[in-house]
């Protein structure tokens, strides 16, 4: 399966994507087609660039509206013959016209154990609000913010005193785990979808 990965900053769960394509982690049959960026300054090309990937910037203020910068991204999967989107800390909502062209083929992390504290600064809300656990969502992406059907989840427990900095860290780790053994199901395709409700099939 082609895979394209949206970063927008530092691209850590790029990274851990990467290292697992690299080192044949992956059970799938995956290639990792390109890295695009909507930013120029995106530390996260540095890194791919180092790891062999090809990257490709688009930078969405060179557009006039969202939907010209999205048209443009569409062109190069298209060319490219991209059959899943991974988005790895891209900061740009998706319109509704981009995600009805890739049903159930982007995916999207998300530092909550969704439904709950869906939007930014998932952590903050988790920890401010006294919840004893929390974790990691991997989802389909929707015409929705962090609405799309659940693909995986791990838990992880608040410590007493633990700070918000520590949990944050925590949940990275967690993140750079789970993302690709979910990309890998994706991919495998041993999976169904019922409503809402996505089985493995294994």
């Amino acid at each position: 399966m082609k895979i394209a990965i949206l970063i927008s900053g530092r691209g850590s769960n790029m990274v851990s994507i990467l290292d697992a394509h690299r080192q044949n982690k992956f059970e799938s049959n995956i290639e990792i087609e390109v890295i695009i960026s909507n930013k120029t300054n995106a530390e996260g090309i540095i890194h791919a660039k180092q790891m062999g990937y090809p990257v490709e910037i688009i930078p969405h203020i060179n557009y006039n509206s969202r939907e010209d910068h999205e048209r443009e991204i569409i062109k190069l999967l298209e060319d490219r013959n991209i059959q899943l989107i991974v988005l790895a800390g891209y900061m740009r909502i998706l319109s509704k016209y981009f995600v009805s062209n890739y049903q159930n083929k982007i995916l999207n992390i998300h530092p909550s154990l969704l439904p709950s504290f869906p939007g930014l600064h998932a952590q903050r809300q988790a920890f401010e609000y006294g919840v004893k656990y929390t974790g990691v969502t991997v989802h389909f992406v929707n015409e929705e913010v962090d609405q799309g059907i659940i693909i995986m989840q791990e838990v992880l427990e608040i410590y007493p005193a633990e700070t918000i900095e520590q949990l944050t860290l925590r949940m990275l780790e967690v993140e750079h785990h789970i993302y690709p053994k979910a990309i890998d199901l994706i991919c495998s395709g041993k999976y169904s979808i019922n409503g809402r409700i996505l089985q493995r099939n294994d």
